[in-house]
């Protein structure tokens, strides 16, 4: 019989993995990611500070007590807004020594497997290192299901049939920004909703969606939760959380 590592191959020494680790279950993980997990020399992963790190969390069950880590902390996360001059600054300053964290251990010779939830190239903080690194060392990026995905299979949700036309918006925008997003698209997912809950659900019903939107919390993950928009009367929502609008289009 052929083995997982025959079949997702194994890591090359001095390379930088970016590991899409799915939406939260680890079965979600693709062949290659897994073999990689198991193989490269560093599991390197994104975390809060005080906490695990989701990414870390996903992985775990294919983890043994020998892989080194490594674990980048955030110095903000949600604290201050994102276009805040103090955040940028501090994520900037973070980004900068993260990825000479990650020229070190690669300059050694070694493989690093650095973790993103969902696609690393979807919102992904990896893209981030990937823009640092790519043109010095080599960089495979290894596709991930995304979170929406995740979310939109867990609510039983067909997203798009037929023409349908598909809008990913992230809650931070402004409400009538979001509105008018809103209205000139089919099917939609609304990401980044944390304290932007309230203005979100606002402009779903605003653009006449909201009978048609569905609350995931925490989608494939312990915890998860899943209900009607309208339903949910929270002003805030929890960090991986997201609202899916489905489209309506040529159904046979």
């Amino acid at each position: 019989m052929t083995s997982l590592d025959a079949i997702a191959g194994t890591a090359e020494r001095g390379t930088l993995y970016g590991i899409g680790v799915g939406p939260g279950d680890v079965r979600y993980l693709t062949l290659r990611a897994a073999g990689l997990v198991r193989s490269v020399d560093v599991v390197a992963f994104f975390a809060k500070r005080g906490r695990l790190g989701n990414a870390r969390r996903i992985v775990a069950p294919l983890m043994d007590a020998a892989r080194q880590e490594l674990r980048l902390e955030y110095p903000v996360t949600d604290e201050i807004p994102a276009d805040h001059p103090d955040y940028q600054n501090q994520i900037a300053a973070f980004y900068a020594e993260a990825s000479s964290s990650l020229s070190a251990l690669l300059e050694d010779g070694r493989s690093v497997g650095l973790l993103a939830e969902g696609d690393p190239f979807f919102y992904g903080s990896f893209m981030h290192m990937w823009r640092r690194l790519a043109e010095v060392f080599p960089v495979e990026v290894v596709p991930g299901v995304t979170g929406m995905s995740g979310c939109w299979t867990r609510a039983n949700l067909p997203i798009t049939w037929g023409n349908d036309t598909l809008s990913v918006l992230p809650g931070t925008l402004a409400e009538g920004q979001l509105i008018d997003r809103l209205r000139n698209t089919d099917a939609a997912v609304i990401m980044k909703l944390g304290r932007n809950l309230a203005k979100v659900r606002r402009a779903v019903e605003a653009a006449g969606l909201l009978s048609r939107a569905v609350y995931v919390e925490r989608g494939t993950m312990p915890g998860e939760r899943i209900l009607p928009l309208a339903e949910c009367g929270e002003p805030a929502g929890a960090y991986f959380a997201m609202v899916l609008v489905a489209g309506q289009g040529r159904q046979l």
